[in-house]
């Protein structure tokens, strides 16, 4: 009980003492204490670490022998292999969607950076393999086989055919050939007009189609070689223009107060020459039936599409993603172009092996069967 005074005294007198030090002598005591009560803790961290006292000596993960099974794809090397393997991963991709939208997502987003059906199947492989651990992945897998078992029940077929009808037709595989020669002047007018390549490509696929198949013994004569054929009677060029259209497309891309007007960047895409003005007809009867230069035909069936698709988008109807109902106009002119809340596809009926399409069809076709994508791709907007 004598201790306890002394050790109350000893309290007072290191408190007494410590009132009387100056705030530096104060901050320095502090600093010198933290500094060793530091000191001490690293020198403990290091003397644990050197004994391996932290040390994890790991373990086989569960999954081991399952990501060990993986069985790579052979063979990878031929384009028609890499097709049937992205398709076959896409089936089990969408039966995933169904159960696990999320990790569905992220795969597919990812596999759209690159073409390696290897890596695709290894995404796929590596979700599958938590599948048996809850009740909503085991309905995918049952999801999986069933898929399997529809599938084994039909052969893969060895039809080249393609699924449109008039694609199967001689003058298609020349037509093809034609539109490739003139892809680079479809892209230049596309350009300059404003539309899409594909859409303007579709119009011409429409009127040659149907130039080939009125005139098919006459015109199987020219296209040989695979050119387009040319008009130069009622309707000019490659695309049938005819001159009044054609007038009218010029007059639209100057008059700001038009239904019809482009903007103000578009209002001299077609202007002549100072020693062209004085007979402008001739000038632009030259233009349209060019033989070897189908670049104006391109231009002014840019300017028919832009300048339509304008006209009801100002009426308060939006066509932009209508092929069909595009090319439709474009073939019946701008007489019939007259906005409503439910524009109907057709136009010229062209007869390709004893069926009947209309011209809005044909070109709705083009646009969409993937049809010479490498030469125009499929667009995320049609118009600029």
């Amino acid at each position: 009980m004598k201790d306890k005074p002394l050790e109350i005294k000893e309290k007072k007198s290191f408190l007494k003492s410590w009132k009387t030090l100056k705030v530096r002598s104060k901050i320095y005591q502090v600093f010198v204490h933290l500094f060793a009560i530091f000191g001490c803790g690293m020198m403990a961290a290091w003397g644990i670490y050197k004994l391996g006292l932290t040390n994890d000596e790991g373990g086989v993960d569960p999954h081991n022998r399952y990501l060990a099974n993986y069985q790579q794809r052979e063979g990878l090397v031929d384009s028609s292999k890499i097709y049937e393997a992205n398709l076959e991963n896409y089936v089990r991709l969408a039966a995933l969607n169904k159960v696990f939208p999320t990790n569905a997502h992220l795969i597919y987003e990812a596999s759209q950076q690159g073409n390696n059906p290897e890596i695709f199947d290894r995404m796929v492989y590596a979700a599958d393999m938590y599948m048996q651990e809850t009740e909503m992945g085991k309905s995918y897998l049952q999801l999986m086989n069933d898929l399997n078992s529809v599938m084994a029940k039909y052969p893969n077929s060895s039809c080249t055919d393609n699924v449109i009808p008039w694609m199967n037709d001689s003058g298609w595989l020349v037509l093809k050939k034609a539109l490739v020669k003139d892809a680079p002047l479809i892209q230049r007018a596309a350009e300059l007009t404003g539309v899409d390549a594909r859409l303007i490509a579709a119009c011409t696929v429409g009127e040659q189609i149907r130039l080939f198949n009125s005139k098919r013994e006459d015109v199987k004569r020219y296209l040989g070689p695979a050119i387009l054929s040319v008009q130069n009677t009622f309707s000019f060029g490659v695309n049938g223009i005819k001159d009044f259209t054609a007038a009218k497309v010029e007059r639209n891309l100057k008059d700001s107060t038009s239904e019809f007007y482009m903007g103000k960047e578009y209002e001299h895409i077609l202007d002549y020459d100072t020693a062209q003005m004085h007979d402008l007809e001739t000038a632009r009867y030259n233009r349209l039936v060019n033989y070897r230069d189908h670049f104006y035909s391109y231009v002014y069936t840019g300017c028919i599409l832009h300048q339509t698709m304008l006209q009801w988008k100002r009426a308060g109807y939006d066509i932009s993603d209508r092929p069909d109902i595009l090319c439709t106009l474009f073939n019946l002119g701008f007489i019939a172009s007259k906005p409503n809340p439910e524009p109907r596809c057709g136009g010229s009926r062209v007869s390709v092996n004893g069926r009947t399409y209309t011209f809005g069809v044909l070109g709705n076709d083009f646009f969409y069967s993937g049809e010479l994508a490498n030469h125009f791709p499929m667009p995320t907007k049609i118009f600029r």
